[in-house]
This record gives structure tokens, sequence and C-alpha cells, in this order.
């Protein structure tokens, strides 16, 4: 059974593909289209599907459309719409929505998003761009071979933890923004059944309350929320308790956030690019602040509410990584995962992993009574039966991967000198030794916001000034952090490692504490906090970039290398060799080891030291 997962209405559209219960391939638009975010989150765009996503990730399975079974989206108009005002069983389109009133809805273009999201079965074979077309071919939306599910937004937010954490049994809590109109949800999967335990709805969101003080601090919203979370650490929390004040925390995992001014309260917004005053770093602090409380709160609700001892984090909120490692050390849960594909990207993956385990649960069985429907309200005490799980996330390598064949026949095309490399590990750590930049292009790219070492800029920590020059080469602000990456076995030490899973952080989204006397030996990547956003590295995970950190131990001295993403300001991580060729030539980069292949910048070929 081929299930094939979209997420498409609001930014950071995706696809997921599943085969009888297990992932096959994953992806962002964006590393396509090379748009950041893939577009931007406006009712008038939610008709533009991730057709280039879909077509990666049948070529991946060697299937076209025609070969699917179930498609399963990760938004359901029918909640969305649902109790507005219909007009002959349709929807009020106006001709000008902004001049026409809200009316009803939350917004004025809320009906023709709501039309765009009802169309999507329309628009995935009708609005397919022409040189996509061959992977789509054969198929009708009136005659489609497959099956079209709508599910809950929250509900594939859910789905996308449990169904792929490393836990047979576990609570479940989702943050983000919005859904249909879900901001925050709670549920509990155990025996291969997943049961709702409520949801808090609009206006009352932590998602959103965090991107407005975003937008007020001058960056944008729904994109720059971690920036935020970085600024937080140079500041001060002195206005915590006046965004207390419109918190209100209340029974059953519920809060209500009260009417805020933020200009009122904390002064005018910050204009994109102005200087960042003392003000602006104590109201990040406050927000972090705030943020971290109240999900601690909501947690220890949730861990008496389910009785369980593990937790599945997802939604956007769940990539604030200072957050997760306050949630992970306080000892409400023996474990604490986070997906990491966690924003709204990873829906595509939650939706085809619910209704592949839906799918399978009631395929050819005899009791009819089962219920097939997602278009129900994602309710307090509703119990949903699913098919045992087939699958677990031990990483995130679901995109592309190109061969070195196909990577060596670019570098000739391009007429570029290129080294072949028998040692990757060695030659690569000589170079990262020399306190050369390196970009990293290894394998299959990472589904989700962070690069893990298959599209990643490496770089020595020794130097105190490498933080800076990688800023400098991506553009990036002076106050943002870079992370480090080392192997598993070596993390104790070097951090203070969480009892949680012996402190595993294969996705870079737990922060630790450096151990006394560290700091001094890898000055570049940490926060001015003493923190790190770490990854560790098991041998049996990323046997390439496992070795490259024992070689770099042994030319460098320590087992840890910076790792950031590889891309520039504004652009999306690098999917293809062509883009990372692309990347190395507009950047200071120094080196690039692209498969098994090294280039190096012309006029440093004679500085680099030579092949041992």
């Amino acid at each position: 059974m081929i299930t094939l997962g979209i997420n498409a209405c609001f930014h950071d559209p995706a696809a997921a593909l599943v085969r009888d219960g297990r992932v096959v391939a994953a992806a962002e638009e964006e590393r396509f289209t090379r748009i950041k975010h893939g577009k931007r989150p406006l009712p008038f765009t939610a008709w533009e599907l991730p057709w280039h996503a879909i077509d990666y990730c049948l070529g991946e399975a060697g299937l076209g459309l025609a070969d699917v079974d179930h498609v399963a989206y990760s938004f359901n108009p029918h909640r969305f719409i649902d109790g507005r005002a219909r007009e002959h069983g349709g929807l009020r389109l106006p001709l000008e929505p902004s001049a026409a009133g809200r009316g009803p809805w939350e917004n004025p273009w809320d009906p023709l998003f709501a039309s765009y999201v009802s169309c999507a079965p329309r628009l995935l074979v009708d609005a397919v761009p022409h040189h996509l077309r061959a992977r789509f071919a054969g198929v009708r939306h009136e005659q489609a071979p497959y099956e079209w599910h709508f599910v809950a937004h929250h509900l594939c937010h859910q789905a996308s933890a449990f169904l792929a954490a490393p836990f047979e049994r576990c609570a479940v809590m989702t943050l983000d923004g919005r859904g249909e109109r879900a901001t925050t949800s709670y549920g509990v999967y155990r025996e291969h059944r997943y049961g709702a335990l409520g949801e808090v709805h609009v206006p009352h969101s932590l998602g959103l309350l965090y991107e407005r003080v975003t937008a007020h601090l001058g960056f944008v919203h729904s994109s720059d929320e971690y920036k935020v979370m970085a600024l937080a650490a140079l500041g001060s929390p002195r206005h915590a308790a006046v965004l207390r004040a419109h918190l209100q925390l209340g029974e059953q995992g519920q809060f209500e956030l009260l009417p805020l001014d933020l200009a009122q309260a904390f002064g005018p917004p910050r204009g994109p690019g102005e200087r960042l005053e003392e003000r602006h770093l104590d109201l990040a602090a406050s927000l972090q602040d705030l943020l971290e409380d109240a999900v601690l709160q909501l947690a220890r609700w949730l861990r008496e509410a389910s009785g369980e001892t593990r937790l599945a984090l997802a939604g956007g909120v769940a990539l604030n990584c200072v957050m997760n490692a306050r949630l992970r050390d306080s000892g409400l849960y023996d474990a604490v995962w986070v997906q990491p594909a966690a924003g709204d990207a990873g829906t595509a993956l939650g939706a085809a992993l619910w209704v592949d385990a839906r799918e399978r649960l009631t395929e050819g069985a005899a009791d009819a009574s089962l219920d097939r429907s997602d278009a129900q309200p994602h309710a307090t005490g509703l119990v949903y039966p699913l098919a045992p799980r087939r699958w677990e996330m031990r990483d995130a390598f679901l995109g592309p991967a190109y061969e070195d064949q196909e990577i060596e026949a670019l570098l000739q095309w391009a007429r570029l000198d290129y080294e072949p490399l028998d040692d990757i590990a060695e030659r690569t750590a000589e170079l990262l030794a020399a306190n050369r930049i390196v970009g990293w292009f290894q394998g299959r790219m990472e589904f989700g916001p962070r690069a893990l070492g298959a599209r990643s800029i490496l770089a020595s920590p020794i130097d105190p000034a490498m933080q800076a020059r990688l800023n400098e080469l991506k553009d990036r602000e002076d106050f943002r952090p870079v992370a480090p990456v080392l192997p598993l076995e070596r993390l104790g030490d070097w951090f203070e490692p969480s009892q949680a899973r012996g402190g595993e952080s294969p996705f870079m989204l737990f922060t630790h504490r450096l151990r006394p006397g560290r700091r001094e030996r890898i000055p570049s990547a940490c926060h001015t906090d003493q923190s790190a956003r770490v990854q560790t590295v098991r041998r049996e995970d990323q046997p390439r970039l496992h070795a490259l950190l024992l070689a770099f131990e042994r030319h460098g001295g320590v087992p840890v290398l910076i790792n950031t993403s590889f891309n520039v300001r504004g652009q999306p991580i690098v999917c293809t060799p062509r883009h990372a060729l692309e990347a190395f030539a507009s950047t200071p980069l120094d080196a690039l080891v692209i498969g098994r292949f090294l280039v190096v910048k012309p006029d440093l070929r004679q500085k680099l030291p030579a092949a041992a």
C-alpha cells in the first residue's frame, strides 16, 4: 500500500511517501524551488502544492502518481469551515475580500483559503508544472486511482511524533501557531491505539504569541523565531511578569491569552535591520522564560493525565531547543523525543503515517464497523485503533542522494579541478585542522530545518574567531551561535548529558551545558551562556561523519566540529550537487567535500596542506 502525505496550506510545504508502514522518502518543497519556506504563509498561496517534493518522493520509490493508493493532506477544510456561513452549499467569495469585511471569519480572505484547500485534489493533477507532468501522467481528478484524505492539522503533528518516536507508548504534545482551530493538542499512544486528551483553540496560542513578538523585534514571523530564541540568552527576563499577566493557565491543559498591546507594553517595534537595544534583548528573554514555564506546566498536567513516563513532541514550538532541554531536565518524564521536522513540513510525514496506520488496520478487515473517518473532531476521549508500527525514525536522511559518478560528471562539465579522495575523513580532517571552512555534501539530504551532516558546513571550534567567520560567510546576525557535533560516546567528556536516553541528541534539538574547563578548548562552538545545541553521532548511523570526528581529534586535538547548515542567508539548505557548487562558488568557503571528491578555491590551492 502506497500513501502520499502532503503539507501545503500554510508554509513549509512538503511531501512524504510511506509504503506498507515504512517511510521511503520525505522532503520540503523549498529545497527544490530554492524559495525559503516554500512560499509565504498567506491565504492566497494555499493553492500551491509541493509538486517538486511529490515528484521526488514518487521517483525515489520508482512510482508515478497513478501508483498511489492513498493521498493524505494535512489540513481538514471541513473542520475549518464548520459553523461558518454557507450559501447554496458553498462559500461566498467576494470579489475584493479585504474590502468586504470579515463576516463570520477571522480573516476576510479565509473563504478563498478554504476554497483553495478544498480544491487540493483537483489542483494536484490540474495545476502541476509542465516539466513535472510525466510523474503525474495518467491521473484525472474525476477518476483518481487513490483515495483522498483530509486529516486534521494537529492530528498530523501528533502522528508525526508518536508514529515515529522510539517509544512503544508515550504521551504526545504538539504546540504550533495554529491548525484549523487547534493551537495545542495532547494525546496518548499505547497498545496500537491513539487517544485524544484535548486541545486548545485560537486565538489562544503560544506559537502565535512567539510569532507576534518575533515580528515586534524586527524579524520575520513564521520564519525567524529561532533568532529570538538565540537572542534571549543575551537579555534578562525583566518583562516576564508583564507577559505572565496576559497568560491564564487553566485546568485540563487549557490556557488563555489575554489581549496584549506589545508597543504599549514594551515600546515601539524594531524595524528590520535596526540596532538591537537592551530592551529588545530583555523582551526576547522574557518571552523565552514565559514559554518555558508555560510548557512545563502543560507537560506536568499531561504527565498526570496520560500516566505515561515518556513524551513525544512536535509542532513548530517544539523546534525551540532551549525549551526542549528544560523540559528534558525537569524530571517530569524519563525520556523526551522531538520529531526533527517538527514544524509544518513534518505534518506531511504525520499525515502519511496516520492514513497508512488506519488503512492497514482496516484493509481486508472483517469488522466493517471500524471507524475510518478522519473528518470528525479531534475530541477529548476519542480513541483511534491503529495497525502496528513498522518503522522508527532513527535518522532524518529521507531526501535525495547522488552517486559519485553523477557528481564527477558535473565537476567535469563545470571544468573544475577536483581531487578524488581515498580517505575522505583523513583528508577533510587535515583541512579542518588547518582552520579551513569546508562544505560537506554526503548521502541523502535531511528532512527538517537542521543540517545534520548530509548538507553541512563544517569548521574547527578551536579558533575563537571561527563563529564570526561563519556568520560573515553566511551573512548572519552577529549574535547567532553555531552548533557542535561530536561522537555520542564522547558526549559526557565535553558536555553535561541528560539522563534521558543517555543524552542522545541526533537531531540537534536539545541544548547541553559545557563541562567546566571545556569552553576554552572549543570557544566557537558554544553560546554566551555556556550552552550549545549539540548534535551527537552514532558510528552505525553516520559512519563517514563519525570517522571524520575521530580523525579531527587526531589532527586538531578535540572530537568536536562546528556544524551549520549548508546555505546562505535567505536561501534554503542546498539539495543537489549543482546547488552545492553554486553556494561554494558564491561564498568564502575554502573547500567542498562532495561525495568522495574534494574541490578547493583556486587561490587557496597552494596554501592548503598536501594530501598525506
